[in-house]
């Protein structure tokens, strides 16, 4: 069982195994509270050792960056990174606050949430990674091509033969888009890919950014549209996608070209969230979004995007 296991690692972070656990989330990964220490069990199969340890060097080295809250990794007898029966495990610092919520009044969080996307980006394009350092790429050919990181929107629930060509018309037109933006430096890097509600806690301090377990490379304004996950058809996106603008741009250039991709990023990671509820039926994000329900919502804006560009997120 997972508590036994986790049990068994306590000792490890200087904890009694005693220590009461109690579990916070089961997405991707299994969160754990475990006194002051928050635990992340990692899924097997998905990300290697290197690669989590690459996860912690970045953010070691976004601690105390002025402007930007991030978690904070936490070491263990054996390093940042612990393996039992085959499984790793990772510390991190508990953090006061709570989820941003889609309830909340986010038009009053979206502005800071891009000053602090513009800092992770401005950090990550001039920092040097240590020797071995390696992350996911998050492209078009990770996300749409044939063995995409987060599976085959193809198995989505409810998509019946209709759905499913307008989907393939609907992809094939952003592939081509993607595309045409390119993968060059000034538009892809370094990014925390998947900056939604949930990755976002708020105190009367402000937002501290967590759970990096995606980050990797892919398109600076991707992280825009991972903000926005799971609230793709709010009335209030456009608003929020403005405001995430103004304070980005506080921090960093935001140029037209940046903004006019904003609607294919968006559809971009509807798409792949899609994928990942069908293979993630287990996790809590699954039982709770998931379903044919999401997949006629992904459909939409699929068509909305042949037939107009999604030009209502335009800004």
């Amino acid at each position: 069982m997972t508590t036994d296991l986790l049990t068994r690692v306590l000792p490890l972070y200087g904890l009694p195994a005693d220590t009461p656990l109690s579990l916070l989330n089961r997405s991707e990964n299994e969160t754990w509270r475990a006194g002051d220490l928050i635990l992340r069990l990692h899924r097997q199969g998905y990300h290697t050792r290197a690669e989590i340890a690459s996860e912690l060097d970045w953010l070691t080295a976004l601690q105390d960056l002025p402007g930007l809250r991030a978690v904070r990794p936490v070491a263990g007898q054996e390093g940042m990174v612990t393996q039992i029966d085959g499984r790793f495990v990772v510390g991190f610092a508990r953090i006061a606050g709570q989820e941003l919520q889609p309830g909340d009044d986010l038009s009053r969080w979206f502005a800071p949430l891009g000053e602090i996307t513009a800092r992770l980006h401005l950090q990550s394009r001039g920092w040097t990674p240590p020797s071995g350092f390696t992350r996911k790429r998050w492209d078009v050919d990770t996300i749409l091509g044939p063995q995409p990181h987060w599976g085959d929107w193809r198995q989505a629930p409810g998509l019946d033969a209709q759905g499913m060509a307008l989907l393939e018309r609907a992809t094939a037109l952003l592939s081509q888009d993607l595309q045409a933006y390119g993968t060059g430096p000034k538009v892809f890097g370094l990014i925390h890919a998947d900056l939604r509600l949930a990755n976002l806690m708020v105190d009367d301090q402000g937002l501290t950014a967590i759970d990096f377990d995606d980050c990797g490379f892919g398109w600076w304004v991707y992280d825009l549209a991972s903000a926005l996950s799971f609230i793709e058809t709010d009335p209030r996106l456009p608003h929020l996608i403005a405001r995430w603008c103004e304070g980005y741009a506080r921090i960093a250039p935001l140029s037209a070209e940046d903004r006019a991709m904003i609607p294919a990023m968006i559809l971009l990671r509807r798409v792949l969230l899609t994928a990942w509820l069908a293979t993630r039926a287990d996790s809590d994000t699954g039982r709770a979004l998931g379903g044919p329900a999401y997949t006629l919502g992904t459909l939409r804006l699929a068509e909305d995007y042949l037939a107009n560009g999604l030009a209502r997120f335009r800004v």
